[in-house]
């Protein structure tokens, strides 16, 4: 009977924790009245990482920042602006980090590849530490007359 009560509560407690989804940040305030322009806006958001929060992005961020933000995405959109002129205006403005995303271009072309290189030097230095460490063979046998003292042990 105990039992079954903490397992009742345990799921009680568990329950919103698995079924919230953190809150929007967006304020009313801030929401166009054209829907179409607000799912524009939304979806440019979901591109934009707060500055404050790093991996968060626009509106899920409580932040100052982030609600400047918003607010620009959706005066940019109101001003006819298309999607890509607005994020455009947004990265000319605060830089390649408000991207969620980096684009693969110029320098960070550089930093996307640097892992896998890196990946590949170190298997290729790991492999020539290990051969190098187990020997070609040459150079590392028994002598004859070592071999003869050896065989002569191994009678004894």
């Amino acid at each position: 009977m105990i039992r079954r009560l903490v397992l009742i509560a345990a799921l009680l407690f568990a329950f919103p924790l698995a079924v919230s989804r953190p809150a929007l940040a967006v304020l009313p305030s801030e929401m166009l009245k054209d829907p179409v322009l607000e799912a524009r806006a939304r979806e440019i958001s979901k591109g934009l990482r707060c500055l404050v929060c790093r991996n968060e992005n626009i509106d899920d961020s409580n932040a100052k920042l982030a609600h400047d933000l918003r607010v620009l995405v959706r005066d940019r959109l109101k001003a006819g602006d298309t999607d890509q002129q607005v994020v455009d205006y947004i990265v000319a403005r605060y830089g390649e980090y408000v991207l969620l995303r980096p684009r693969v271009t110029g320098a960070n072309l550089l930093l996307w590849a640097a892992g896998p290189i890196m990946l590949l030097l170190a298997g290729w230095i790991g492999w020539r530490y290990v051969r190098s460490q187990r020997g070609d063979g040459q150079g590392d046998g028994l002598s004859d007359e070592e071999q003869a003292r050896l065989r002569e042990l191994m009678r004894d």
